[in-house]
């Protein structure tokens, strides 16, 4: 029994996520230059980030600590697989789990499931991903904090679900049934013409500042009613590997794909890192 996990979980469940978590961010949007060089420094220091990788390695030309945080990359270390039928990785990060949907379950951790349904936030949505295949990646504090489409694709519709904001690492998702179908999450659907409908969603967790998009801009957090956007008559579409959004601190992103649409590769497995733009599986005729 790993009781330093258990303490850490205790903790969650007593603290104010929501108010700790915009406390945060007011902090991380700050602009006050002696306040958002400390956090920056703090952070490099405290996550090991390698701001080698960084496009803009001038740490005081951030305007404040969420611009640093999500930073662009050199576009040379992160190039994209171009092959016409594959996916690619959506971020920069740890795979967490990866595999089949099945009997409206997806795998959180060993032993432990959740509704597909609880986490998309609709029946009919779910039931277009029924014994099709689900990846889903950890973004530690330390990675690359932007998210890109696996695929081509049209925007059809976005759905906002408030909801808790536990940690999302692997401790917690071993010990908080149903982690991601209760955190604070968007859900964003998209249409292929090599894929049908497929989905990526963005996961908040503890001290996430926020999640952002490009079509939209910051969703607006909140406790109330499920939000709903309605995107098919806009014309809004992507190219693989074009950027779709970010988060303003680690979180999870998970991937669903309808049923023999697409193979993962074989790396795509648990505790096995990923990057951004790499080859992710192909997209099955």
């Amino acid at each position: 029994m790993n009781h330093r996990a258990e303490l850490f979980v205790a903790v969650q469940r007593i603290l104010p996520k929501h108010a700790l978590s915009r406390l945060i961010a007011r902090l991380a949007e700050s602009q006050n230059q002696w306040l958002k060089n400390l956090l920056i420094n703090r952070a490099i220091k405290t996550f090991d980030i390698n701001m080698d990788e960084a496009l803009n390695d001038d740490l005081s030309s951030y305007k404040s600590f969420n611009a640093f945080f999500t930073r662009q990359l050199k576009p040379e270390l992160r190039p994209l697989d171009a092959g016409a039928n594959t996916l690619t990785s959506p971020a920069d990060g740890v795979i967490s789990q990866a595999g089949k949907i099945s009997k409206n379950k997806i795998l959180q951790a060993k032993n432990v499931n959740y509704s597909l349904t609880r986490l998309v936030g609709n029946a009919r949505q779910a039931k277009q991903y029924e014994n099709g295949l689900f990846s889903t990646i950890y973004l530690s504090p330390k990675d690359y904090h932007r998210v890109h489409i696996p695929a081509d694709g049209q925007l059809i519709s976005t759905r906002y679900i408030p909801g808790e904001l536990f940690s999302v690492n692997q401790q917690t998702a071993e010990m908080v049934p149903n982690l991601f179908a209760r955190n604070e999450r968007l859900v964003c659907e998209f249409k292929s013409q090599q894929l049908g409908h497929f989905s990526v969603i963005f996961v908040g967790a503890m001290l996430v500042a926020g999640i952002e998009t490009v079509w939209s801009g910051m969703e607006k957090p909140g406790l109330g009613a499920i939000r709903e956007n309605d995107y098919s008559d806009q014309a809004i579409s992507f190219l693989k590997g074009d950027e779709i959004g970010r988060f303003k601190f680690g979180s999870t992103v998970i991937v669903l794909f309808p049923e023999n649409a697409v193979t993962l590769d074989k790396n795509i497995k648990a505790t096995n890192p990923i990057n951004v733009s790499e080859k992710f599986g192909l997209i099955n005729h």
